[in-house]
């Protein structure tokens, strides 16, 4: 399950309503504690307009719905009935669905609140990446409401229960303090004796990475303040960043392919080689010919990715004068239909991409094994950023088969995207996404979008990993946690060095930032369009942060666009006065 913060500690059923017929759609849940049986708990389904309230019993020994599957967690039982959409039933047999958890604001915004990782996750964390010492605070998966402080001491891992009563914070009835930051600083200073005599020190804060993704405002001025705050680092996203680039090396896998003497020269750069176990295997070459099926490129998908046929990408380099007919039977065999260009052909004074298509009112030709690649110009359209070339892509097989029908192959030529760097604009990104996303679903059954750049891993990478995170928020909501390290992390087990720079990975946060903003004001302007009878069609990406807005130094940008595959969830109507309390 993506995140517990499900639970709302703090919450009567009106206000659980209320919570729900604003923020939520039909499918939407929360769990809150019974206000009618001390102990037990409610869970808050929005279904057909209104909210269903549904009576947990915790018996102490286990949690059930009164009768039925018994669960030893509250997170087991509605991790069990959001996986098992059939045996939630009313007493008419109307089914319940749990799809989309209504989550809770974090408790602090201090990196160290890990949300909802178990305790056995908490120890894997500290005892793989932690120094001695290091601690974080996760949500108690006993006792929904309370926390737990975990802490590296020496060769083990040492939890602390937190209780969280009336609005107080408190270790085993001690001092009560009004927040988890106040109590963990208080316990910086005053460490902790253990039974057995060890003293637990507060030293290091293991910062998490995960975010809601509608809180992303405040983590990057989080990060931006910490950055030059550190002695010992220059902190914010500067530190993250080199966590995932000693992360990375554990991604020691097999690249033997690219170092096969026959693929050598198939290679831009001799290092950057593509991962086997993901790499596209072209399957029209010659047998007799070691190396045929070789191209630097390979497959990228996302484990968040629930939406079926699931969406995935091919990174690959430019192509090189000598891989320009591989890169042809590459988009044939996988039956690509875009492409995105984010390099020139030459920058720096370096060529970055051997040139691949035709000019302007010609043709090319590509000869391959068992057949010949035409590629015919056909038109093309210039905007501000980008370029959008339609191309005609003809398979002539040499060996007399009935010719196949042609494909119209759609590239988008990202001209603004500078080396190493990034775009001034985050909006520009978002537009083109848009339009690539766009062109993407008008072609029924088309293949992996191919993106490329020069090595196909820096701005290759960001762009796809931009493209994986708004999938996640059009798919899950405002509501859903993020994590942008992970996912990078995730990336790059399928293509090393996806997302080189740290400025590329601060972008992405940005980017991010930048979609849901404008987001939020598309809805609110198309809710408010409703009530005075007029269409709102001219919400720009423009931040609301003005320090915000500086700090990126970003103009207004095009109108916001909705993403077809993932649409995102319809306004609410209004609130329903009926309070319905199943027992």
């Amino acid at each position: 399950m993506s995140s517990r913060r499900w639970f709302h500690p703090n919450i009567t059923g009106l206000e659980a309503e209320r919570l729900l017929m604003e923020r939520g759609t039909d499918g939407s849940f929360l769990a809150r504690p019974s206000t009618s049986t001390e102990g037990d708990f409610t869970l808050s389904v929005r279904r057909k307009g209104e909210v269903t309230h549904i009576k947990i019993q915790n018996t102490g020994d286990f949690y059930d719905l009164y009768g039925g599957e018994t669960f030893a967690t509250l997170t087991e039982l509605v991790q069990h009935y959001m996986e098992n959409k059939d045996q939630l039933k009313e007493r008419s047999g109307d089914m319940i669905v749990l799809k989309f958890p209504l989550t809770t604001a974090d408790p602090t915004p201090e990196r160290w609140f890990h949300g909802h990782i178990s305790g056995k996750e908490a120890e894997k964390c500290l005892m793989d990446k932690g120094k001695n010492f290091s601690y974080l605070v996760r949500e108690s998966q006993s006792k929904p409401g309370d926390y737990v402080l975990s802490v590296r001491t020496e060769d083990k891992v040492t939890h602390v229960m937190i209780r969280c009563q009336d609005g107080k914070f408190d270790v085993g009835g001690g001092e009560k303090f009004t927040s988890l930051s106040d109590l963990v600083e208080h316990y910086k200073k005053n460490p902790m004796v253990e039974v057995t005599g060890t003293v637990v020190y507060l030293k290091h804060p293991f910062n998490a990475t995960r975010i809601t993704a509608s809180g992303i405002n405040d983590r990057i001025k989080q990060l931006q303040q910490e950055r030059g705050q550190k002695e010992s680092s220059k902190g914010g996203f500067w530190d993250e960043f080199e966590q995932l680039q000693q992360q990375e090396e554990r991604h020691l896998y097999s690249r033997k392919e690219g170092q096969r003497p026959e693929n050598k020269l198939k290679n831009r750069y001799k290092n950057i080689l593509p991962f086997d176990h993901t790499r596209v295997v072209l399957n029209d070459g010659d047998p007799n010919i070691v190396g045929s099926d070789y191209i630097n490129a390979n497959y990228i998908s996302s484990e968040e990715d629930t939406v079926e046929p699931k969406k995935t990408y091919i990174a690959t380099q430019g192509c090189l004068h000598s891989t320009t007919t591989d890169f042809w039977r590459m988009v044939w065999q996988d039956n690509s239909r875009v492409i995105v260009m984010t390099t020139k052909e030459v920058e720096r004074g370096k060529s970055k991409v051997a040139k691949y298509w035709p000019d302007e009112n010609s043709e090319r030709e590509f000869a391959a094994y068992n057949a010949t690649f035409r590629v015919q110009y056909l038109n093309e359209k210039a905007e501000s950023d980008y370029i959008r070339r339609e191309l005609l892509l003809i398979r002539e097989a040499k060996d007399g088969q009935v010719a196949e029908e042609p494909r119209k192959i759609f590239q988008f030529y990202f001209h603004t995207w500078p080396d190493y760097g990034v775009p001034s604009d985050p909006g520009s990104v978002l537009h083109v996404l848009h339009m690539v996303n766009t062109q993407q679903e008008d072609v029924p059954d088309a293949g992996p979008i191919i993106v490329h750049c020069s090595a196909g891993i820096g701005r290759t990478g960001t762009f796809i990993v931009l493209d994986i995170l708004l999938n996640q928020i059009k798919t899950h909501g405002f509501d859903c946690d993020i994590d942008i390290q992970k996912t990078i992390l995730m990336v790059r087990s399928q293509r090393s060095g996806m997302v080189q720079t740290e400025a590329q990975y601060k972008f992405v946060y940005m980017a991010v930032h930048r979609y849901i903003e404008t987001e939020k004001s598309r809805l609110a302007a198309g809710k408010l369009s409703q009530s005075v009878g007029r269409e709102y069609t001219n919400i720009k990406y423009a931040t609301d942060s003005a320090g915000l807005h500086n700090a990126l130094n970003t103009p207004t940008l095009p109108p916001v666009f909705t993403h077809s595959r993932n649409k995102a969830p319809p306004r609410a109507p209004p609130m329903e006065e009926s309070y319905q309390n199943l027992s």
